[in-house]
């Protein structure tokens, strides 16, 4: 059976998803349960802040303020490459590729991270419920196999997996809100966590690098752009969605944490049990079938984002083989199932690589791979945000169009600073995500680590452009300008919205 039979130039499939779908691909990323199981037991027992529940509330009104300008542009900017393309659109195309490459370097190091977690609790777990004590790797293998599987798969099939993981883990986190409220401290409820005077507090910028963390993911679903059913609009009601949801839906849950706890006890409680506190609760107040249920999908959870950003790098992978800024062949996509199979399959090999490599030098599945990758993740993904904000104003300079003062100017200026601020403020706390034991040098090695992969970037894209021009020109314009390449299909589109895009850089 000839390559042809699996490859193919045709591009994605269009149409497939809707605002629905493209919301478990976002929320689904930042996987709930393993936020409030792991991310807000670490940052009440790191910080010691009894306010950090506030902590989502505001960095979801700063994600808000970059939404806006995020959103309008995406009326006019349909590419798999997501922020690439908008970055490249707004500052220019050298300015995209380093965009490019940040995204490739942040996404691709969460998504790998989460392998040393997944295979940790399924190592724990199946040790403690079946005695199957196998090397963590092994699980992480296994996680590995079945993403992969999922990742050459139809993007609607992985949408629906993603819904009914998403489901049932919104459902535990529900049931845990609801035990510590009725079930309160002293016998009665305290709203100490939800005092914006306890949040302004000592550990206020170790609370802000941890909720950055948990909200990773919530901006990628311009990646799905060119497979939505109408891109002008979903992409944008599906960030508001997932910006509204997250942040109060995390806020809530941090707030119950001390709510069960008492507030001045969450912090030590959370140290000394971590996930023990959220499912130990289950266990003592919803029964032991309930809190064995959670433990099942706390490790769906971590699956559902895995899944989630496997099909992100992938299409990253697609977007830039189809322009040629990345060899041609990460371009192709199945004759099947329409999904970006070459960019599948280079992630699915670049993860087991990494992570086999951590296992064999003997490093801690979650002290080094997970933490390690994940807060160089955060600081790349917040970077990644900052440009293309600014890139918003740059994109809108001179263009006429139906937004506001404030979708064009003032909510992207606005957004660049608040998420700069954002920035320097994990960078100051960035230890406050590493373990205390973590060596020196890596304290400012990870949060290097997306710059100069976007300095990098940026070289490529002026080497492009003086030994590629052609291919320059297509950066970031392939999927709305409809090029005159093999197989691209782009959908039509008003004629006021094409002489728009005659105006890209």
């Amino acid at each position: 059976m000839s390559a042809d039979s699996f490859f193919s130039d045709s591009g994605l499939r269009r149409g497939r998803l809707g605002t629905a779908h493209l919301v478990f691909f976002t929320v689904a990323a930042s996987a709930p349960l393993t936020v409030l199981g792991g991310g807000v037991t670490t940052m009440f027992a790191v910080s010691g802040n009894v306010g950090a529940a506030l902590g989502y509330v505001l960095l979801a009104a700063v994600l808000a303020v970059f939404a806006t300008g995020y959103a309008a542009m995406s009326r006019y900017v349909a590419n798999a490459g997501a922020f690439y393309a908008y970055i490249a659109n707004g500052l220019g195309r050298a300015s995209g590729v380093a965009g490019s490459a940040v995204a490739l370097a942040a996404y691709n190091a969460i998504q790998i991270g989460l392998y040393g977690l997944i295979g940790a609790i399924l190592q724990e777990f199946f040790a403690a419920k079946a005695g199957l004590d196998l090397a963590w790797w092994v699980w992480a293998l296994l996680a590995w196999a079945l993403v992969g599987l999922l990742g050459i798969l139809r993007i609607d099939l992985n949408a629906t997996v993603l819904a009914v993981l998403l489901g049932l883990e919104c459902v535990v986190v529900l049931i845990f809100d609801a035990v510590s409220f009725t079930h309160p401290a002293g016998d009665a409820v305290s709203y100490a966590g939800i005092d914006p005077s306890k949040l302004f507090t000592a550990g206020f910028g170790a609370v802000l690098a941890f909720t950055i963390a948990c909200f990773t993911g919530f901006e990628s679903g311009a990646i799905y752009s060119e497979e939505v059913k109408d891109p002008r609009r979903t992409v944008a009601r599906a960030t508001y969605i997932a910006v509204a949801f997250t942040g109060l839906f995390y806020a809530v849950s941090a707030w119950a944490l001390t709510v069960l706890t008492g507030p001045d006890n969450a912090a030590q409680a959370s140290a000394d049990a971590g996930p023990g506190v959220i499912f130990g609760a289950l266990d003592q107040y919803a029964g032991s079938v309930v809190a064995d249920i959670a433990n099942v999908l706390f490790i769906t959870s971590v699956l559902a984002a895995l899944l989630s950003f496997h099909n992100g790098v992938a299409r990253y992978l697609f977007a830039l083989g189809r322009e040629r800024v990345l060899p041609r062949f990460l371009g192709a996509t199945s004759t099947r199932s329409g999904a970006p199979l070459a960019g599948s399959l280079v992630q699915s090999a670049l993860a087991v690589v990494v992570f086999l490599a951590f296992a064999l030098s003997g490093r801690d599945p979650i002290i080094d791979l997970f933490t390690w990758l994940s807060g160089a993740a955060a600081v790349g993904v917040v970077l990644l945000m900052t440009l293309t904000s600014a890139a918003v104003v740059g994109f809108f300079h001179g263009r006429p169009g139906p937004e506001s003062i404030w979708q064009r100017v003032l909510a992207p200026v606005l957004g660049t600073i608040l998420l700069s601020t954002v920035l320097v403020v994990l960078l100051i706390n960035f230890d406050a995500l590493l373990d205390p034991d973590t060596a020196t040098y890596l304290r400012w090695l990870l949060p290097a680590f997306p710059v100069l992969a976007g300095v990098i970037g940026l070289a490529w894209g002026f080497a492009l452009k003086s030994s590629r021009p052609e291919t320059y020109a297509r950066i970031g314009r392939v999927a709305e300008d409809g090029l005159h390449e093999p197989g691209l299909h782009p959908s039509p589109e008003p004629a006021h919205d094409r002489r728009a895009h005659a105006g890209l850089r």
